[in-house]
């Protein structure tokens, strides 16, 4: 599944970059404003909560088909999300940068308008170009995947974020990933308890890999969480934030949800 993922991801940034040379886009990114402070949204007492916004999944196919960005956005800060995180890749999870762009003109970005609320870009991020892409639609923060990059990859994608000023959430799935993602000093590390290859998800992953992380490094656990249990669980081994997506977009209140999640976090 990750290997379709990535070809198709790449066939679509060679066709966005032939509509849009990278030099316009380039321009465009440089008037955006700047960026929100993703890691210290991150830093609050308790586990900190990224609510996702996904249309669909592969393996559960529409979550939710009456998902409107900005409305669902707006619920998951209501309810007390530290970030919001988007799923921009639209072949697999019906998702494009359009719904990155609706959420972030939905949320506050200073503090005239309520505390600032960064925006993740959820995606495969394979190339420069989508992170320019990723800072004209107003993302802070774009996701690496240590099994989808070379070390080569990874490293060059990591400064090219830091020079656009949009923090790298650094996706890794067992030990040898984590020991590459560490080589690029990261300020966050996600720890995904899905398998990328099977789907299968097993929070055990990140009981296992989370001692391994070196102090001031921020811990997100990612894939897994259904309920305050597994928050629970995922504070006591001492993680620093939680992303959740297909639990609170399928959920009857996704802003009610959001809350209990917060809640079992503090």
């Amino acid at each position: 599944m990750l290997e379709l993922i990535l070809e198709s991801t790449r066939r679509r940034v060679l066709a966005s970059m032939s509509m849009r040379p990278p030099a316009a886009l380039a321009e465009l990114a440089a008037r955006t404003e700047p960026p929100v402070d993703f890691a210290t949204a991150l830093r609050r007492p308790g586990i900190a909560l990224i609510a996702e916004v996904k249309r669909r999944s592969p393996s559960r196919g529409d979550l939710r088909p009456d998902l409107e960005p900005a409305a669902l956005a707006e619920a998951y800060r209501r309810g007390g999300a530290a970030a919001i995180s988007v799923l921009t890749e639209p072949q697999h999870f019906g998702g494009s940068l359009a719904d990155l762009a609706a959420v972030r003109a939905a949320l506050p970005r200073n503090l005239s308008r309520g505390e600032p609320v960064p925006v993740l870009r959820k995606d495969f991020t394979v190339h420069p170009y989508q992170i320019m892409e990723a800072r004209v639609a107003g993302a802070d923060a774009i996701l690496l995947i240590v099994a989808a990059l070379t070390d080569g990859d990874l490293a060059a994608l990591s400064d090219e974020a830091r020079r656009w000023g949009l923090a790298c959430l650094v996706e890794v799935h067992d030990e040898a990933e984590l020991a590459r993602a560490l080589r690029i000093d990261p300020q966050i590390i996600g720890i995904n308890s899905r398998n990328l290859r099977t789907m299968e998800v097993d929070l055990t992953v990140v009981e296992r890999l989370r001692p391994a992380v070196p102090p001031g490094i921020l811990v997100v656990a990612e894939s897994g969480v259904r309920g305050p249990e597994d928050v629970r669980r995922l504070r006591d081994v001492g993680v620093d934030a939680i992303l959740v997506g297909e639990a609170l977009v399928r959920s009857p209140s996704p802003e009610a949800t959001t809350r209990v999640l917060v809640e079992a976090g503090r």
